[in-house]
């Protein structure tokens, strides 16, 4: 095999038609080899069964630096750390750590309302989490911390677990809400350590792939439909309503339904109040959108608009002239670890598993994204830990579980944040506010905050416009898009995750029952083998039928498979079988009958052997005509063949197969040899198995051979331990490319005469 092309050749085949440019490869690239089939490739290439490692060997080994790259896998903090380019990077982690603190308070004070908590519980979820993530996280530039689907999630929870009717008090009917928050903090921190456990056992048994089974358009819907739970959870706060508490399926929809109902009873003040917050937010975020090149840092819109507004509220008295509802007193410092409620976990351990799979979903792909631009890896199992610790340690200290928000990553990442020493800055600002700054914000209205959440939740409404490209790029994903979002929206955020995911798994199984099979024709003048169907110059070889699949075969599609096969061959070849048994079992009924009318010995009869492999040159005319006869005539055609069957004895065993289609007179398929193309084959279960068998049996009955190739080596194996090869179905009928195949079976026609000159073509 050689290759010589030089570079002003190359230029002259670019001016050359296409014809004339592979001529002229054709005459300077020559492969020349014998056809092999699977025993000739094993033996040309030695092949040999791999001796898998078992890995639980590995486990156990001690030594230096099998422990000093255990403690730097679950430590990462201790790789990069030592390393850290002060001078180059810590400016911008400083910058973008104090960026993506202004934009934390206000979140966090904000999505603890959503999680159904006090506001100051926000702030703790703002710190300890960001802190434990800085020493254990793999990624560079992802925010952890509240997040508004996961709050949201916490809030279904705690409202369900603690709903206001279980505090009422029985004097005047008031809800009380010191006993009401204190066993909602207690849900949440349980939810959060249960969180944490799921998410630390499955990254330590490498569980990371499970994120694998959330794709982009399901994850996207389902943020979508929560974006829209979080917008129908806040509008309580912007019209000053007192809502039942709801959760369950169909709660959004009674919700909307209550809103509508009480609109009636708006406070005028919190509107008012929510509208012109949200108006400020939207005009800051314009104006740092058009001022993004020459501002160092965007304007932080949030923390002034909660500043201006605490100053207005207090000066103005809000409270008590309007009826304005704020946030009320935030406790100073920090508060002593509290252990989990075991009491909780059975009530709680589903909608743990959910928030735990959705906060590494989400944090797992904005790592990834972050990754990619900058050139790093993200350790999936080790950002389940990294997670996994940061809620379980969270949660001891009153946190609510969190994950990555979309929003603070991109600031992270755009304001020169480097790694996530800015995340510690950010923290240590979140700790400053917590000690000493948070009780200034005890009269900062939670319209305002509501107007925060409501705005922030742009980006994952205009998700929406997934539904307008996906129906142009892909209608499959657009399906599971829209169930995603509808099951979100109509079963609550824990059911509708399982009702997508399950919804997504079953779409991929009829997927694969039913993918694109095609027979194929061969490429003028090269070994290629298209769809004739798709390739109009593609050319079946006479005599030899090439079939493929686009998915693999097994226990879903295994029956599918088998009965297109016999539909694309154009022949009825169970059809054709049914006919040839009832023609054989006709033969055999006929000669019993010319034996017991004749009364020949027993010795006669056995020297012909069995009775249904004899062979009596009588076609089928002859033996229909033999029934229309007298009986007479009957006897006298009886010895007459019975007495040629024991004089040619031995020559009939020689003589060719009476059993085939052609002397039983039925009609024979156009082609002689049936090649199934095997390279989509990914693996071999008991049910393809038994339908190759299956396919080798009926085509060998119809006088086709039928041969397999391009498997895969794994393949091969399992073919192999499934005791698929015997004495009938070899590994000389598998080959290592269809065009072997296809040469060998115009070399070796099962009952057509081979045409030299097609031979010699191919």
């Amino acid at each position: 095999m050689g290759l010589s092309e030089a570079p002003g050749q190359r230029d002259t085949q670019a001016l050359l038609s296409t014809t004339q440019a592979m001529e002229l490869r054709r005459r300077d690239y020559h492969v020349e080899r014998p056809l092999l089939n699977q025993e000739q490739l094993e033996e040309l290439g030695s092949r040999s069964s791999a001796t898998g490692t078992l890995q639980w060997r590995t486990w156990f080994r001690c030594s230096h630096a099998r422990a000093q790259a255990l403690l730097l896998q679950y430590f990462p903090v201790l790789a990069w750390l030592p390393q850290y380019p002060v001078r180059d990077w810590l400016l911008g982690d400083l910058l973008s750590g104090l960026s993506v603190a202004i934009m934390q308070l206000p979140q966090g004070l904000a999505y603890a309302l959503l999680a159904g908590l006090p506001p100051v519980f926000g702030l703790y979820s703002s710190f300890y989490p960001v802190f434990i993530y800085f020493l254990f996280g793999t990624s560079r530039h992802i925010s952890v911390g509240t997040f508004a689907v996961m709050s949201v999630m916490v809030g279904s929870v705690t409202e369900s677990l603690a709903p206001d009717e279980a505090f009422l008090q029985a004097s005047n009917s008031t809800v009380d809400v010191a006993a009401r928050d204190a066993a909602r903090v207690q849900v949440a921190s349980t939810l959060s350590v249960l969180v944490g456990l799921f998410q630390v056992g499955l990254g330590l048994v490498h569980f990371g792939f499970v994120v694998t089974y959330l794709s982009e358009p399901l994850v996207r819907a389902y943020t979508t439909a929560a974006s829209v739970q979080v917008f129908v959870s806040q509008l309580k706060y912007v019209f000053g309503l007192h809502l039942s508490s709801r959760s369950g399926p169909l709660s959004l929809i009674y919700t909307v339904l209550e809103v509508c109902w009480k609109l009636p009873q708006t406070v005028v003040g919190t509107m008012v109040t929510a509208v012109v917050a949200g108006v400020v937010l939207v005009l800051v975020k314009l104006l740092n959108d058009k001022l993004r090149r020459q501002l160092p840092m965007p304007l932080p819109g949030e923390l002034l608009t909660l500043i201006g507004a605490t100053g207005i509220s207090y000066g103005v008295g809000l409270q008590h002239r309007f009826g304005v509802d704020v946030v009320g007193k935030i406790p100073a410092g920090l508060v002593p670890p509290v252990a989990p409620s075991p009491q909780l976990f059975a009530r709680l351990v589903g909608n743990a598993f959910a928030i735990a799979v959705v906060g590494f979903a989400i944090a797992i792909s904005l790592g990834k994204i972050f990754a990619l631009r900058h050139g790093y890896r993200v350790d999936s199992n080790q950002e389940l830990v990294a997670l996994g610790l940061s809620n379980l340690i969270g949660g001891i200290f009153q946190c609510f579980p969190v994950s990555c928000s979309m929003s603070r990553s991109l600031v992270q990442e755009s304001t020169g944040g480097n790694t996530q020493v800015a995340g510690a800055i950010s923290s240590l600002f979140i700790l400053i506010i917590i000690v000493k700054l948070g009780e200034l914000f005890q009269d900062l209205p939670k319209a305002v905050l509501a107007a925060a959440i409501i705005v922030n939740l742009k980006g994952m409404l205009m998700q929406f416009t997934d539904i307008r490209s996906l129906w142009k790029a892909n209608r499959v994903d657009l399906l599971i898009w829209l169930v995603t979002f509808v099951a979100t929206i109509l079963l609550n955020l824990d059911l509708g995750l399982a009702v997508a995911v399950v919804f997504s798994l079953l779409l991929v199984v009829v997927r694969t029952q039913l993918p694109h099979y095609s027979v194929l024709g061969q490429v003028p003048d090269t070994d290629i083998y298209r769809d004739v169907a798709e390739y109009s110059e593609a050319r079946e070889v006479p005599g030899v039928k090439v079939f493929r699949s686009s998915a693999t075969m097994y226990f879903a599609n295994a029956e599918l498979y088998s009965d297109t096969l016999k539909q694309r061959c154009g022949v009825n070849v169970d059809h054709l079988i049914s006919q040839k048994k009832k023609l054989l079992r006709k033969r055999e009924l006929k000669l019993k009958r010319l034996h017991k009318e004749n009364k020949l010995p027993k010795q006669a009869a056995a020297s012909k052997g069995t009775s249904i492999s004899i062979n009596v040159n009588t076609s089928v005319t002859d033996i229909e005509s033999n029934d229309v006869e007298g009986s007479k005539a009957k006897q006298v055609s009886a010895g007459t063949e019975l007495e040629d069957t024991a004089a040619r004895g031995q020559e009939d065993a020689k003589a060719p197969d009476m059993s085939s289609l052609k002397t039983l007179g039925l009609p024979q398929p156009d082609f002689h040899s049936l090649i199934l193309d095997l390279s989509s084959l990914s693996f071999v279960d008991t049910v393809c198995l038994k339908s190759l068998k299956n396919i080798f049996r009926d085509f060998r009955e119809i006088d086709v051979e039928v041969y397999m190739a391009a498997c895969h080596s794994p393949v091969v194996t399992q073919l192999e331990v499934g005791h698929f090869f015997d004495a009938s179905i070899t590994k000389q009928h598998l080959f290592a490319s269809v065009h072997d195949a296809v040469i060998f079976a115009l070399q070796h026609p099962r009952s057509s005469p081979v045409n030299p000159v097609l031979v010699t073509k191919l």
